[in-house]
């Protein structure tokens, strides 16, 4: 849901906020207040091309932004951009400066148009006169089937993905063999030679750097440990010697007074430590001559170590995984034909497995088609059109044209003049009309999902904005309008601009756009009304500039009606 739209220094606005809420958003005010620039604000904020045309005159630039709540196919986005999700919302928003340049963020980091093209159909979708962005495109269309008839495409997905996986294994085992072949004879030496250094540890250099340091040093180290177990132990005034003859005493007041008795015990620990130290010192200046040569040994490994780590990998943890991933390798193209008769094998049962998935899934298409086609035909007429309407879905069984839902093209057809043949929507509809179907559409498709008889809700875009929805139309056929969005706005939010009072009576919360003059400047401000504001609004859509007592009534009965 589309929680809040900001606009700054955009066309003629200065500055406007508007908080939306759920169910149906209507946005009403005088032709050219400047309506359907917060469409178009949107629509930049949703991926559309971007102009310094829109700066507002004399700002440096024009910064439009708004919240949506977070869905889980957002957040996917969001992920997969490494982007972070910081709350249960996304943050867009996006400046074009007047020099022609422009700067992108979601959720305050800085990124590109092409990832707010990739939300926008998670987010919302926008139908308005000339909107080209978030069309009502194939997908979309196939979404939109699917959720009527309930199509789940899971079993299509994981088909789809073990056939990919399994036919790009056996095409890369089959293309270039010649220089698989020549390449086998570096990977044998390649894996020779990882394999012959005998890693056993990927921290082993640095074990040997630290032995390397103490051997350097062996004279030196020597010196001091002797003389630590001199000092502790050996001699005859050492810390051992002078701690025992100390506990004695201490044991000795023990005997007599029990507050001695924790101390006492505190020198035998201390003593007993001192012993462990000093027989540990003695042990390391005995080592350090004990390998004569070692240092040398030492030396060499480290260089053959060195050697590997300069060609196979900046650690000794990635050279030993490089050797794995070359033994595999070379496993692939020494097992070559075994290989290849596996795959093609598990190609074939992959291929069936998607054809019985993709063939389920296009007459679960077929037949939602036939029920929503009648369904929609009965919706788009109530709107003051006289169309026939058809939805074709074509499977298309030649690979290329697999995908992860399926091989199917979905087209929604319609012939707005009788006699005519059905043709693609773009093709016949202007854009009103073109709101009004997909209005109609989608209130066929959220009444037949909410039927009871579907087994699963494909999601849809949580917002839908409908522009220039009221093009041509009055009377009965506005109000039908209107309940069709009241009925939608159920499901979903729903933003509507609507210049007719039959529509705006319906709103659930309803915005006036006005245009004002402030030294000297004209500027476009949002502001959400109250009932006896909605009231007077109405009255005005209906009478005019001047308010009459029979205008004023009239949108009480407008308003009372639509509850």
């Amino acid at each position: 849901m589309l929680l809040e739209l900001r606009v700054e220094n955009y066309a003629v606005i200065d500055r406007a906020v508007a908080n939306f809420g759920r169910g149906l958003n209507l946005l009403t005010g005088e032709t050219g207040a400047g309506k359907s620039i917060l469409i178009d604000a949107l629509a930049l904020l949703l991926g559309g091309k971007a102009s310094s045309d829109v700066v507002r005159h004399g700002a440096e630039k024009a910064v439009v932004g708004c919240v949506f709540e977070m869905t889980l196919g957002a957040l996917a986005i969001l992920e997969a951009n490494g982007i972070e999700a910081e709350s249960d919302d996304i943050l867009l928003r996006r400046e074009i400066v007047a020099n022609g340049k422009g700067r992108v963020f979601v959720n305050n980091q800085p990124t590109t148009v092409g990832v707010l093209r990739q939300l926008a159909p998670e987010l919302a979708l926008i139908h308005a006169q000339g909107e080209t962005m978030g069309a009502f495109d194939a997908t979309q269309q196939r979404l939109l089937i699917d959720r009527f008839g309930g199509v789940s495409t899971d079993s299509v997905t994981a088909a789809y993905a073990s056939w990919k996986s399994t036919t790009d294994r056996l095409a890369l085992l089959e293309s270039a063999e010649q220089d698989r072949l020549r390449m086998a004879d570096l990977w044998r030496f390649q894996s020779g030679e990882i394999d012959g250094a005998g890693l056993f540890a990927t921290d082993e250099d640095a074990q040997l750097e630290a032995e390397k340091r103490v051997l350097g040093n062996a004279e030196k180290l020597y010196t001091a440990a002797m003389s630590a177990h001199d000092l502790l132990y050996e001699s005859e005034k050492s810390a051992e010697t002078t701690l025992g003859a100390a506990l004695k005493h201490v044991e000795e007041l023990a005997r007599y007074d029990a507050r001695f008795t924790e101390p006492a015990q505190q020198l035998a620990a201390a003593k007993a430590t001192i012993e462990d130290v000093s027989t540990e010192v003695r042990d390391f200046a005995e080592n350090i001559h004990a390998a004569p040569g070692r240092l040398e040994e030492i030396e060499d490994r480290l260089a053959a170590l060195d050697r590997l780590k300069r060609k196979y990998g900046q650690t000794l943890a990635e050279v030993i995984a490089f050797g794995q991933e070359v033994a595999r390798q070379l496993a692939e193209v020494e097992n070559r034909d075994a290989l290849l008769v596996e795959l093609k094998a598990q190609q074939a049962k992959d291929v069936t497995a998607y054809q019985v998935a993709a063939g389920n899934a296009t007459l679960a298409r077929q037949e939602a088609a036939k029920r929503l086609e009648k369904l929609a035909e009965t919706q788009i007429n109530d709107l003051a059109m006289r169309v026939r309407f058809g939805i074709q879905v074509i499977a298309d069984e030649e690979p290329v044209h697999w995908t992860a839902h399926g091989w199917d093209t979905v087209a929604c057809l319609i012939a707005t003049n009788a006699g005519e043949p059905l043709k693609a929507l773009d093709e016949i509809a202007s854009g009103g009309e073109m709101s009004r179907v997909m209005l109609a559409l989608k209130v066929t498709v959220e009444e037949g999902s909410a039927s009871g008889s579907r087994k699963k809700k494909i999601p849809l875009p949580r917002t839908l904005v409908f522009d220039e929805i009221d093009i041509g139309i009055g009377g009965r056929a506005a109000e039908a309008v209107g309940r069709k969005l009241k009925t939608l706005s159920k499901g979903q939010q729903v933003l509507c601009i609507t210049h007719l009072p039959q529509i705006a009576a319906f709103g659930d919360q309803h915005f006036l756009i006005e245009k004002t003059e402030k030294s000297g400047r004209t500027q476009t401000s949002v502001r959400k009304m109250e009932d006896v504001e909605r009231k007077q609004e109405i009255a005005r859509m209906l009478s005019g500039a001047t308010l009459t007592e029979t205008s004023l009534k009239h949108a009480e009965h407008l308003l009372e009606s639509s509850k």
